[in-house]
Parts: structure tokens; sequence; C-alpha cells
């Protein structure tokens, strides 16, 4: 079972964030692979960057302190990153123990041989309904591969890699500083075989000793439903492959949504004005509307004013979690307008004229709460 986060910084649950950020600066310390030499230092800070990343993200902290670790245990679906980590290590170490970086805020790799290939992006745009129910949809991306001909190695085939003279095949050099009044070894990847330890003498001539050609492929994409514009979906290792021989990137689907003709968005809600005539409005009536499901029917009460919100339960966006799955829906509200007639021929204008009389020319201004403040109201959530 894994180990509650807070007790692996070794702090208490109502720990501020500057709290957070002392008691990992004080562990990296102690724990980070390259200033301790202890078989178990590289899993003690894996476990120990893990916790920071957690409870110094608002969102992902509150998910631990109400799910436990399945609340944060999600799978590949992102809405943002968790920053700050790239800072405090840079401080600690001075960057001379490689980046902790990835587009969209992946979590750190640990340079130790051959570098990761780089990730991609991709902006997809998906209509509003695709948005709201989810979708599988394929999309074409052009990236680098692993060349068949020299299956990646870069050499042509028949010819053999030499050890790099460099480094002795090791993938790494080793170079000595000063830092915290002792000693550190700064381990990088050798420059001039990039981590491999082997060099080409003879390159391929499909891809010119790269080892990767660029190929163009179909992937699926699964939109999980409930998704908003600018989120992200993260396809694992789908990004370029390393030409060092490392792990793949990874691809990071950027979501653009297409305005609706007349549905708008708020959160998990779905927002419809529709306009009613002034009988409707006063005698009361049953119209049908568009939903998101299809028209359903919508009593209009009499004595509508112009702005009265009616909610259609359960008629809105689903609610997304942050593993990609969903726990129920939002509501529809529907505005209703009361249009006022510009031009009337002139059976109805003598029934105006008929109406206008019994009901007399007085002007009272109005007491309470009015249109706007129903509109404020509104808005206001």
């Amino acid at each position: 079972m894994p180990r509650d986060y807070y007790e692996i910084l070794g702090v208490p649950k109502n720990a501020s964030k500057d709290d957070l950020k002392k008691a990992f600066r004080k562990l990296a310390r102690t724990y980070h692979p390259d200033v301790n030499n202890a078989p178990d230092a590289e899993e003690t800070f894996k476990e120990i960057n893990e916790a920071y990343q957690v409870l110094s993200d608002d969102n992902r902290r509150a998910a631990y302190d109400r799910f436990g670790h399945a609340g944060v245990n999600g799978g590949g679906f992102q809405t943002g990153g968790f920053g700050g980590l790239d800072d405090i290590l840079n401080d600690l170490f001075g960057g001379a123990f490689g980046g902790f970086s990835g587009f969209g805020g992946s979590t750190s790799r640990r340079r130790r041989g051959p570098a990761p290939g780089r990730d991609l992006r991709y902006d997809m745009t998906i209509d509003f309904e695709q948005a709201v129910f989810g979708a599988d949809i394929d999309i074409e991306v052009n990236r680098r591969e692993k060349c068949g001909v020299c299956k990646g190695t870069g050499a042509k085939p028949g010819t053999i890699l030499r050890v790099c003279p460099e480094c002795g095949g090791a993938g790494q050099v080793r170079r000595t500083q000063q830092a915290f009044g002792f000693n550190m070894v700064n381990v990088t990847d050798c420059p001039r075989c990039k981590g491999k330890g082997e060099v080409v003498e003879t390159p391929c001539e499909e891809c010119r000793g790269s080892g990767t050609v660029s190929k163009t492929r179909t992937l699926t994409v699964k939109v999980p439903p409930g998704v908003d514009d600018g989120m992200q979906i993260r396809l694992t290792s789908e990004g370029e492959p390393s030409a060092e021989g490392g792990p793949a990137g990874d691809l990071y689907v950027v979501l653009h949504v297409t305005p609706h003709e007349y549905f708008k968005r708020r959160n998990n809600d779905i927002i419809l004005e529709i306009p009613v005539n002034i009988a409707q409005a006063t005698l009361g009536d049953v119209v049908m509307v568009p939903t998101v499901d299809g028209e359903t029917e919508l009593s209009i009460p009499s004595g509508t004013q112009s702005g009265t919100v009616i909610k259609l339960r359960d008629k809105g966006v689903p609610k997304l979690r942050r593993d990609g799955t969903t726990a129920g829906r939002g509501d529809q509200l529907v505005i209703l307008t009361v249009q006022i007639p510009t031009k009337l021929n002139k059976e109805q204008r003598d029934l105006f004229e008929q109406l206008g009389r019994t009901m007399g020319s007085e002007v009272v201004p109005q007491k309470g709460r009015g249109f706007f403040d129903r509109v404020a109201d509104f808005f206001a959530g």
C-alpha cells in the first residue's frame, strides 16, 4: 500500500506551501541519487518527488485529501501542469543534474543514459456535441520514427558501431564540483555519443545516420465526455522516438471546441436563450426547446417576466473527473426573453388597444428586485 504523502515529506496535513517546499528541499539534499549512493536512494527520491508534486498542486491536494491515492492516480487526462519543481531543483543543484520538464507539466525524467524522444503537440478541433458526449477521433500525425533500414542504429546495414572514445562506452561523463561544502559528482550524457556509448562510422543511407525517418501515422484519440476548450489529452509514447535509444516522447492533443449556434456553456451547465411572445409570457404555454439530447417540452408559466430562468435538470455537460471518468451531469438553463412586437396588423392593434383601455395608463416605479437583479443573480451563480 502506498505511503501517506504527508508522512513521506514529514509535514502535518495543514502544512502551507512554504512548509512543503522547505521539507522537499531538505529531503532532496539528502536523497537525490546524485548525492546519495545508497541502493534505495533513487526509489526514495521518486517517492519524495511524487509526494511534493501532488501536495504542492491545490487541485490534486484537495483530491488526495478527500479520496487518498485513488483521487490522484488518474490515467493520462490532463488539464495543467505541476510547476515549481524545476526551480527548486535548480536552486539546490544549479541545474547540474538534468532537467525536470515536458510539455503540459509531465513528471520529471532523470537523465540517466540516452535522452528520451521529443514530446509533440497536436491541435484538434471538435464540435460542441463531441465535447459534451465524447468521441473517438482519428488524427494524422507527422513524426519521426525508427528507421526500418538500420533498425534505429543509424549505421549502414552490414557495418558495426564502435565504442565511443570519449566515454569508453559508458554513455556518460563525470565531473566533480563543489557544492554545499563538499565534492559532488555531476553525471551528464556524453557529448560525443549523446548517451549511446557507441558511435556510427558508416551512416545509414536512408536516415543519414540519425536512426529516424519522417512518417505520417493515423492515431485514434479517445475524447472523454465533458471536456472543455483548452484541455489536453496525453497519448503516452506517441511522440517522437529517441534518436539515442531512450524512451519515446508523448503526444499532447490540445482541444479546441467550436462554438455552438445557440448553446453556450458555463462550467457544466448549458445556457439557452429563447424568445417568447407577449401572449405566451402573459398566458403561459408549452413549447418544444432543443437540448443536446434532442427536443423536450418546456412549460412557460403564466405571467413570465423577461429574464426568467427555467432549469432542465441533468440536461447539461457530464462532470469530468481528473481520471477521465464522469460523475453526473450539469443542467440546462433556459433564459426566456419576452419579445415586444414592433409591427402589428390592424386586428392585432385593435386587440392591444382594447387591452390597454382595461389596464389603465398610470406609470408606477417598480419596487423590490427587477430584471437586472435577476440577471445578475443568475450569472453570479
